[in-house]
């Protein structure tokens, strides 16, 4: 019998690359999704197309308690990708942030822990948690101090306590990852989130682009299918990996500057991108990039996709999908 995977999110981004992943190595995968988010709707119909009965869809938002037991019992691993994802929009609405983000978060660890308390629980935490960093060039360790930073700081930081504590508190199978910036095909990004994909989409249809600061803020940068691998080897690896904390990224060797990321996208399309510079946003870090040392000592996981070739792939999704 299949073992059963309830991914929410599922029909975002990350949600769709890790259910092409996981029912690709047999996992029978639960989508779990409210469709809010622009392109949810064209991934869930490839996903639904290339992967068939080995996926079910299910449309529940999960501010909502009610009804949620019955997509949570049975399952063996659950991948909780679900989220309001942008600083911005967590600046014009705090309280609905909060809602999604800290509620939703809360509403399924605890409808975990009534009626799946052995499920393997994986959740897509953010690098936001450690808020304002110096730009010294020196990659984050999971031991840096948290300083949350933003509204969207806040309700992921706590849906990240959350879920480490339940670890602790109530002795579940959950596991944090604090990701970087991961890119890839089926990202519709915008100008607020995703933004490799943001720059890809732009430069194919000449739009121009708005660059906030000066364009040398540096980010570390992981293919959606590298992550994907991650999440499954987590599940697996549940019992080494319970109550942990992982910075999840490209790392150090796949590190690059917003200009550095628009030449090479320009070289790839072989146009020539147009862009402005306006001020710094909100809780923008000037240099994030990921320590990934724990995850490869403790799990033998690191990313094996470059960010060069990982770009040539996006781009080449881009360009078919536009």
């Amino acid at each position: 019998m299949a073992r059963r995977v309830l991914i929410t999110g599922g029909a975002g981004f990350l949600g769709v690359n890790a259910a092409a992943h996981l029912a690709g190595q047999g996992w029978h995968v639960t989508v779990l999704d409210n469709l809010s988010r622009a392109g949810t709707h064209r991934n869930l119909a490839w996903l639904q197309e290339s992967q068939g009965a080995n996926v079910e869809f299910v449309e529940h938002d999960l501010r909502h308690h009610a009804g949620l037991d019955a997509h949570v019992k049975g399952q063996d691993a659950i991948v909780h990708l679900a989220g309001q994802v942008a600083v911005t929009t967590s600046l014009v609405d705090p309280i609905a942030d909060f809602e999604i983000n800290a509620r939703g978060t809360l509403n399924l660890l605890e409808t975990t822990r009534l009626h799946s308390p052995n499920a393997a629980f994986v959740f897509a935490s953010t690098n936001k948690v450690y808020g304002q960093l110096p730009k010294n060039n020196v990659a984050c360790k999971e031991t840096q101090p948290i300083d949350f930073h933003s509204p969207y700081g806040c309700s992921k930081g706590a849906a990240d306590q959350y879920v480490r504590d339940y670890a602790r508190c109530f002795h579940m199978n959950t596991v944090v990852l604090r990701q970087s910036c991961i890119y890839g095909a089926h990202q519709y990004g915008t100008e607020d989130q995703g933004w490799v994909a943001h720059f890809v989409h732009s430069i194919l249809k000449d739009r121009p682009l708005t660059i906030y600061g000066d364009g040398t803020q540096v980010r570390d940068l992981l293919d959606a299918r590298d992550l994907s691998r991650l999440y499954q080897l987590l599940i697996e690896r549940i019992d080494d990996a319970r109550g942990e904390i992982y910075n999840a990224g490209g790392g150090p060797e796949n590190q690059r500057n917003l200009l550095q990321v628009i030449e090479d996208i320009g070289r790839l399309t072989e146009k020539k991108p147009a862009y402005t510079l306006a001020d710094w946003r909100e809780g923008d870090q000037a240099y994030y990039v990921s320590d990934i040392t724990k995850l490869r000592e403790q799990l033998g996981w690191e990313p094996r996709i470059g960010f060069d070739q990982g770009l040539r792939d996006l781009v080449r999704w881009a360009a078919s999908a536009a």
